[in-house]
Parts: structure tokens; sequence; C-alpha cells
């Protein structure tokens, strides 16, 4: 074997390694790519769930206001903070604005709900607002679960964007972080529903 028929030979292998190499990368790219894809999508389908059970939510707080409202004339102030609490959540434009702007929500509706314990017992003990108020609570729960697993969602999807190597491609893609939001500890907490007519 000549030595021109020697260097051919080297030269084709290293085109195969490389090209394999090329190969290798090509579809590792393609692979990370996609998973940022699908991690970016799994955010956005919780979100909506995140929105559609503080929409339930939201919905059900004119409902309440509606039924004690004629019997609290004395409580503006208390609709006064849910009607300012409600625009801001109509008006929240992010994830994270509206759910700051549900916390809020969620705050001004649990002060209405205990002045009516405190204040109205006979209008707690009125099925309606009973009922009313039970919802209210499930609803909380509900958007508190959602929540937690939005937050987990991005956690996920930021960890992809920013570690090694999948951030190379990530950064190719202009893929950027979304934003965390840790709520207030305490205006997550669900209002308390307790009955004049039931167990404590």
């Amino acid at each position: 074997m000549n030595k021109k028929s020697l260097g051919l030979i080297i030269t084709s292998s290293i085109l195969g390694v490389i090209a394999l190499l090329g190969l290798f990368f090509g579809i590792w790219w393609i692979s990370v790519s996609n998973q940022i894809n699908n991690r970016y999508q799994d955010c956005e389908q919780q979100w909506s769930q995140v929105e559609n059970v503080m929409q339930r939510r939201a919905d059900l707080i004119p409902n309440l206001t509606a039924a004690v409202k004629g019997s609290m004339t004395q409580e503006q102030k208390v609709f006064g903070e849910i009607a300012k609490a409600r625009q801001a959540y109509r008006s929240a434009d992010t994830p994270v604005d509206k759910m700051k702007a549900d916390a809020e929500l969620n705050q001004s509706t649990g002060m209405l709900i205990n002045v009516i314990h405190e204040r109205y017992p006979k209008l707690a003990s009125d099925q309606r607002v009973a009922d009313l108020m039970v919802q209210l609570e499930g609803s909380e729960n509900r958007i508190a679960v959602e929540r937690r697993n939005y937050i987990q969602d991005v956690r996920a999807y930021n960890q992809l964007i920013v570690n090694f190597p999948s951030s190379i491609v990530a950064n190719a893609k202009n893929k950027k972080t979304l934003q965390y939001y840790q709520a207030d500890k305490t205006a997550q907490k669900a209002p308390k529903v307790k009955f004049a007519f039931g167990d404590n």
C-alpha cells in the first residue's frame, strides 16, 4: 500500500468520524430542542389550568356579594376592597401579575367571609350563602394545587434552559427562563368556613 492510498484511507476515516459526530450532534440537538419545546408547552398547559380554576372562583365571588350585600349595609369598605381586587384581576395580563391579583382577591374575599361569621351569624346560616362559601373554599384549595403544579413545571423548564449543555440549544433558540411566583403564605390560605348550625 503506497502513501497516497494510506492517506486517502486516513482522510476517509477522519471524514467518516466527523460525519458520525455531526450526526450524533444533530440528533442530540433535535432531541434537546424538542424537550425544551415540550417543557414550555407543559408550562402553558398548566397555566391554562390555573387560569381555569382562578376564573371559576372569580365567577363565584359576585354571587356571594349579591347574596349578602343587602344585609351588610355597614360593610361598604369590604365590598370596595373586593371590587378593587376583581378589577386588578381582570387587568392582569401576565401569569405572575394574575396570581398576585388572585391572591389579593382571595384575601379580600376571606375578609368578607370572616365578617359574615363574626357580625352576621344569621346570614352565615343561610343555606345559599353557606353553599357559596363552601364552593369558594373548595375553589381556593384547587387553585393552590394547580398553582403548585405550575410552579413545578416552570422550575423544570427553567432548569433545562440554564443547565449545560441544554443551555447551548436554549440560547441558540433565544429561549428565556420563565418568572417564578412565590405568593405570600398568609394570602394563599383558603378562607375558613364555619357554620352557626353545623360543626366547628
